[in-house]
C-alpha cells in the first residue's frame, strides 16, 4: 500500500470511528479497523481505569474459523490488571511507548516486561509479532491500549508487523482515543440526563419511594414493547428517556388528591385526569427531541383505543404509538404493583385484565408485542419488585 493510499484510509478511519457515538460498538469498531489496516489475525483493547487496564474487546480470525464466533468470544473474560511493567498492556500505559515484537516467545531477558502465554495455551492458539500501541488522547493521557496479534501474509505466514505501520498505526490509536474520550462523554453526559428525569419524574409521580422503582419498570417495559413492535435500537431508547415523564403534570394535582388512600370523588378524578394537560403544558415548546416526544406521551398515554379515554377522546391510530406503548406499561405495573390505594394483583389476574381490555383500552398490536417480551417483562418485573 502506497503512502498516499495509507493516508486516505487512515482519515476514511477517522472519520469512521468519529461517527460511532455508542462506546462498546466504538470499541470494537476500532480493533476491527486496526486489524484491516495491518493484516492483523488478531486484536484485543484495553482501556484504562486509575491505576488498571481493563480488558474490554477481542478478535481473533483464527479462533473464530476454528471455532466459530460464539465460541470465539466466550473465551474472553473482562478483567483487570495493574499498569505496570509487569505485562505488555500494562508497560504501554505506563510508558506511552509503541511496541512491535517480532517474537513474543524470544523476549529477551533485558526487557523490562512479560509475555503470559496462559491465554495461547488455554486455546491452543501461537502468539508471535505484536504491535502494541498507546492510545494517547488530545490531552496527552493514556486511555487505552490497542494490541494487534500476528501480520498475517497472503498465504497465512505470520511476519513481523511493518515499520512503516508503526507511525501511521500511532495516529491511528490517538484518533481513535479522541473518539474514546467524546464516546465517554456523551454517555456520562446521557446517564446524567436519565438520572435527572427519573428525580424529576419521581418527584411528580407519589411523592414516595416506590415511585423510584415504578419508574424503573415502566420505562423499562415501554422500550421492551417498542423493541417487539420492530422499533430502531435509536427509538427504543427514545421510550427509555422519554417514558418516565409520562406522569411530570402529576406536580399540579394536590397531595389531598394524588395520596388519598380511599376511592375519590368524581371531581378529584376530574382533576386527577388534568395531568395530561399539565404534563403536556409543562413539556411544551421545547427544541429537544426527547422533551416533544415526551409532550406527546404526557397528552396521550390515557386514550383507549375505543375512543373513551381522556384528555382528547382520541381513538384507534390517532392515538401516538408512543402513547399506546406507555399506556400499556403504565397500567401493567399500575396492576402488578402496590399503591397507596390498594394492593398488587396476582400476576395471573393481571394478565386477564389486559386480554380482556385488548381492543377497547388497549392497542392489540401493542399487546402482541407486550406477550412476545413478556419473559423479558418479567426480568424486569422480578429486578424492581417492591419490598
Amino acid at each position: 500500500m502506497d503512502e498516499k493510499r495509507k493516508m486516505d484510509e487512515l482519515i476514511n478511519i477517522g472519520i469512521a470511528l468519529a461517527s460511532e457515538k455508542k462506546l462498546d460498538k466504538l470499541l470494537e469498531k476500532i480493533v476491527e479497523e486496526a486489524r484491516r489496516f495491518t493484516n492483523a489475525d488478531a486484536g484485543s483493547l484495553y482501556l484504562t481505569e486509575g491505576n488498571f487496564v481493563r480488558f474490554v474487546v477481542s478478535q481473533n480470525d483464527t479462533l473464530r474459523k476454528r471455532y466459530g464466533e460464539q465460541k470465539e468470544k466466550s473465551g474472553y473474560l473482562s478483567f483487570t490488571m495493574p499498569i505496570s511493567r509487569e505485562n505488555i498492556a500494562g508497560y504501554v500505559a505506563s510508558t506511552g511507548r509503541l511496541l512491535n515484537i517480532e517474537d513474543v516467545y524470544e523476549l529477551g531477558s533485558d526487557v523490562d516486561f512479560k509475555f503470559n502465554k496462559s491465554f495461547d495455551i488455554s486455546n491452543n492458539f501461537r502468539t508471535k509479532s505484536m504491535l502494541v500501541v498507546p492510545m494517547i488522547d488530545d490531552d496527552k493521557q493514556v486511555v487505552g491500549v490497542l494490541q494487534l496479534i500476528n501480520s498475517m501474509e497472503e498465504d497465512g505466514e505470520i511476519v513481523a508487523f511493518k515499520g512503516d505501520y508503526e507511525k501511521l498505526t500511532f495516529s491511528l490509536a490517538s484518533q481513535a482515543a479522541v473518539a474514546v474520550k467524546m464516546a465517554k462523554y456523551r454517555e456520562s453526559l446521557k446517564a446524567s440526563n436519565i438520572e435527572m428525569i427519573e428525580r424529576l419524574s419521581i418527584a411528580a409521580e407519589y411523592r414516595d419511594e416506590d415511585t423510584a422503582l415504578h419508574i424503573k419498570r415502566m420505562k423499562n417495559y415501554s422500550a421492551i414493547i417498542a423493541k417487539h413492535l420492530g422499533f430502531s435500537e435509536e427509538e427504543v431508547e427514545m421510550m427509555l428517556f422519554t417514558a418516565p415523564m409520562h406522569d411530570i403534570g402529576k406536580l399540579g394535582v394536590p397531595d389531598s388528591i394524588l395520596l388519598k388512600p380511599a376511592k375519590l370523588t368524581d371531581e378529584e378524578f376530574e382533576e386527577i385526569k388534568k395531568h395530561t394537560i399539565y404534563g403536556a403544558k409543562i413539556l411544551a415548546g421545547s427544541q429537544h427531541e426527547i422533551i416533544r416526544r415526551a409532550e406527546v406521551i404526557a397528552i396521550s398515554h390515557h386514550e383507549k383505543w375505543n375512543g373513551k379515554g381522556y384528555p382528547k377522546g382520541l381513538a384507534g391510530e390517532d392515538i401516538p404509538i408512543e402513547g399506546r406503548v406507555v399506556a400499556l406499561a403504565d397500567v401493567f405495573d399500575a396492576l402488578s404493583s402496590k399503591r397507596c390505594y390498594k394492593p398488587a394483583f396476582p400476576l395471573e389476574k393481571v394478565i386477564d385484565i389486559i386480554k380482556k381490555d385488548t381492543g377497547t383500552h388497549f392497542d392489540p398490536s401493542v399487546t402482541d408485542a407486550f406477550f412476545r417480551g413478556f419473559d423479558e417483562i418479567m426480568e424486569v418485573y422480578n429486578s424492581y419488585k417492591e419490598v
